[in-house]
């Protein structure tokens, strides 16, 4: 089925209290991953491409393959721009079929991120595609990541109120404690914080979906007691990305006079698939994106040796 916004799933995700993975893709075998998964769980799924991709890959290359996969699969797909940190980028992501977007702000002050997110929300809004912004800042590994440094990033209730109305967003992403890019899964969410957000947002009738990044360095219990709080969208990249390189790596390893490149990288692809069904396994999504009638022409990956 073609590419859906993430608009009406956010909202299933949140009166249902389940998540919705998001994951981050740089290739075929990622988008292949991610779709053959939640084709298989019959849940909703958002592939995430980042500007990193984007330079990676192309603009035109990374939306058709997703657009590709979308129209094989007989769950949700949703198209979403990752970290998109200026206008034109989100413009040129709207404009090329992305259906949703995510503004990151984080960098500017509280005037000039509610500014440029309106803007963008604005322009976005027009064409009927929902917009995702961060207040607070989720760090980067690597970062003067002390308990300090992470806490005083965190999104303040009073501000994401006055975030939220002010810049008309359909989803937020919350800083409560993950830190991006960590590869062991031992960092614990802030839950009372994302309490006390969500019953500010909820008293000032703006109670939105909220969005967790940097999951990858998340203990997985504290991700469903997010869940649990109010986290719709959860995003997930570095996993991923450790996931397929340590399987390529180890299959090269065991075979390096291998001339097939696909030999190589189909083991990657199934760890990647591996991660995604664990992800989709505590989120709840399982059976979540069921749509009536729709069918599937998803086939999993094979290789002959004549070919």
């Amino acid at each position: 089925m073609p590419l859906v916004s993430s608009t009406e799933w956010l909202l299933k995700a949140q009166k249902e209290k389940f998540g919705i993975g998001a994951f981050n893709a740089n290739n075929m075998e990622f988008i292949e991953a991610i779709v053959e998964v939640a084709e298989e769980m019959q849940a909703p799924v958002i592939i995430q491409v980042s500007q990193g991709a984007i330079k990676y890959a192309g603009l035109e290359m990374a939306t058709e393959m997703v657009k590709a996969a979308a129209n094989l699969a007989s769950v949700p797909v949703i198209l979403h721009l990752d970290h998109g940190t200026d206008y034109l980028q989100n413009v040129r992501c709207l404009r090329s079929g992305f259906t949703s977007l995510m503004f990151d702000g984080s960098a500017l002050n509280f005037e000039d991120n509610v500014k440029m997110t309106a803007k963008i929300t604005e322009m976005s809004h027009a064409c009927k595609i929902p917009v995702e912004a961060e207040l607070g800042k989720v760090l980067q590994i690597g970062d003067n990541n002390s308990a300090e440094t992470i806490e005083k990033a965190m999104t303040q209730p009073e501000e994401a109120v006055k975030f939220v109305t002010a810049t008309k967003i359909d989803s937020l992403a919350v800083a409560i404690g993950s830190v991006h890019a960590m590869k062991d899964r031992t960092a614990k969410l802030d839950i009372p914080r994302l309490k006390k957000i969500r019953a500010a947002l909820a008293a000032a009738n703006c109670d939105i979906p909220l969005v967790l990044h940097g999951s990858s360095g998340v203990d997985p219990d504290s991700i469903k007691e997010g869940i649990a709080n109010g986290l719709c969208k959860i995003n997930v990249a570095t996993q991923l990305s450790v996931s397929f390189v340590k399987a390529i790596g180890e299959q090269y390893t065991k075979t390096p006079a291998e001339k097939d490149m696909r030999k190589i990288l189909l083991p990657g692809k199934n760890a990647v698939k591996d991660r995604v069904r664990e992800y989709m396994g505590f989120f709840g999504c399982k059976g979540k994106g069921v749509i009536a009638g729709a069918k599937s022409g998803i086939q999993a990956s094979e290789i002959k040796h004549h070919e």
